[in-house]
């Protein structure tokens, strides 16, 4: 027994490079995919020639203009969903949390409705974005100041007020839109979509996404003591006021900047711990790389589905998502009503 007690970390640790490796392999294939697919399809030789030539031929335009700023986008925003993911549901010790619980996603989704109802995107593509990491950020602090000091459950029930409070708000601005075509433009912004993305979208949200990434990259330990308890966890020397603070503010940042330019994509952020989960062990130090790079292949993977299947307009990002995602979620209620004493 002690012995395998011994080997299981090393058992854990190979399993993981297994698994990192075959979640990058198959990244980069679909990466090459996203790049050939579209509604024209490119030779890879054509795709070849527009990354590395300075020709402004029409594949070219299209491999570097539009098809290979969506593909980072994609790999990133999936990335953000699935790290944010498994540390929330670590923070909370929740199998079904997901970055959507702490009001971020609503609030980011409030902020780029501001901007469409005033028409602040037609002067410029920055606006939506510019709005939605604002509203991310002011729904970060409001569940902040009403959840701080009651613990993991009162920052939870904040976020779900908050997330309420702020779709509210979304539907008024719908209910009172100043024209069919504001409200039309709110609706097919929420329902989330990598069409049509540019160089300045990357540019302007890459930096929240590394930084707020970056912050849930080093709340590994913290999580791992916490699994056992918060009183362990404090006995250990983990301040749980800091580690909530660094995964909320992580999860702002970084959630906040992919809804402000996708959009509304629901279920990438618990789907894709949960798959990978089984492969690197229940440790949630273990899960966060495995976990991004699961939440980008799935993320880019749906996004390459979106403009496959043709039955009238390209279906949005944050409907295929959601139609994919909920028999998951289905069966993973029914899992934990099984599993539970």
């Amino acid at each position: 027994v002690r012995e395998e007690t011994r080997r299981a970390p090393a058992v854990w640790a190979v399993r993981g490079a297994v698994i990192n490796a075959t979640l990058i392999a198959i990244l980069a294939a679909l990466v090459v995919v996203s790049l050939l697919s579209g509604r024209v399809w490119l030779s890879a030789s054509e795709v070849f020639s527009g990354l590395f030539s300075a020709d402004a031929q029409l594949a070219s335009l299209i491999v570097t203009e539009l098809r290979l700023p969506r593909t980072i986008l994609a790999i990133a925003v999936g990335a953000t969903l699935g790290i944010c993911g498994a540390v929330l549901q670590g923070l909370t010790r929740n199998p079904l949390a997901e970055p959507g619980l702490l009001g971020v996603s609503a609030g980011a989704s409030l902020g780029a409705s501001i901007a469409i109802y005033f028409g602040m995107a037609a002067y410029t593509t920055a606006a939506i974005p510019t709005f939605g990491l604002a509203g991310a950020m002011g729904a970060m602090a409001l569940t902040f100041v009403l959840g701080r000091g009651g613990g993991t459950l009162s920052l939870v029930l904040a976020g779900m007020a908050v997330t309420g409070f702020m779709f509210a708000l979304i539907q008024l601005a719908l209910n009172v839109a100043p024209s069919v075509q504001a409200a039309y433009e709110i609706m097919t912004w929420l329902m989330g979509s990598l069409a049509d993305r540019s160089w300045d979208h990357v540019v302007l949200v890459a930096p929240f996404i590394v930084a707020g990434c970056a912050m849930m990259a080093f709340t590994g330990r913290s999580l791992d003591a916490l699994s056992l308890g918060e009183m362990q966890a404090e006995s250990l020397g983990v301040d749980l006021h800091r580690l909530r603070f660094i995964a909320l503010l992580g999860t702002a940042m970084a959630v906040g900047a992919a809804t402000s330019v996708t959009g509304t994509v629901p279920f990438i952020g618990l789907v894709g711990p949960h798959l990978v989960r089984p492969f690197v062990g229940y440790q949630p130090s273990r899960i966060l790389l495995p976990a991004a790079l699961a939440g980008a292949v799935l993320l880019l993977g749906a996004d390459i589905a979106t403009r496959l299947i043709r039955f009238g307009p390209e279906m949005k990002l944050g409907v295929f998502t959601a139609l994919l995602g909920t028999p998951f979620f289905f069966w993973l209620v029914v899992r934990l009503r099984r599993t539970s004493p």
